[in-house]
């Protein structure tokens, strides 16, 4: 069975941490609208993408620059365009399917010196789209995940996906990292939980 990634803001070429099969993409800069790459803003659009449709999906760099509050067209209500796009992220991945994101993070100094930063992110802000809480569920949060792992790192462009600690000479060294200021990003996991698709 083929499998199917999706890589969030993903520029001319995306990423692929789980070595998927087929390789999509949603991009400013995309497509045409039907190609891999697809063309999206995703602080005012929905992934152009169907439901329950990809293995894994990816997001590197990219959630900071989602607004968390927008006024509606009309100027008379809300908008919460990053729990819409965790929505999004949710809806087109299957059950199982896995989120894999990395952004900077408080109180890094990568999370502010960008201007187009928006939504500066802690170490705890997962804690709205996982369980136990789903805390974004009173902000109309209707995904569901379950944390793999957050982790606190150093961006690496040369690989897609950083493996976590695998023994204790690892986990001391992230320590050691972690406490002199050099892990300035975090690491979302996330593994969508929603019922098997129904078979035709």
């Amino acid at each position: 069975m083929t499998t199917r990634h999706l890589d969030l803001g993903c520029g001319a070429v995306p990423r692929n941490p789980y070595g998927r099969d087929e390789i999509c993409g949603v991009d400013l800069s995309g497509g045409n609208g039907t190609g891999p790459i697809r063309c999206a803003n995703l602080a005012t659009q929905a992934i152009p993408f169907e439901s329950d449709h990809f293995d894994s999906a990816s997001a590197y760099d990219f959630l900071e620059h989602v607004p968390r509050v927008l006024g509606t067209a009309d100027g008379k209500g809300t908008r919460f365009p990053f729990i819409e796009l965790m929505n999004e992220v949710w809806r087109v991945l299957k059950p199982g399917g896995l989120f894999y994101a990395v952004t900077p993070v408080y109180p890094g100094a990568a999370a502010f010196m960008d201007p187009t930063h928006v939504n500066i992110m802690t170490a705890d802000t997962h804690t709205y789209f996982t369980r136990p809480q789903r805390m974004a569920a009173m902000y109309g949060f209707h995904g569901d995940f379950v944390v793999r792992r957050v982790q606190r790192t150093r961006p690496d462009p040369a690989r897609a996906f950083i493996p976590p600690p695998a023994n204790w000479w690892q986990r001391v060294r992230l320590a050691h990292r972690i406490w002199r200021g050099a892990c300035g990003h975090l690491i979302w996991e996330f593994e969508a939980i929603k019922p098997p698709q129904q078979q035709a």
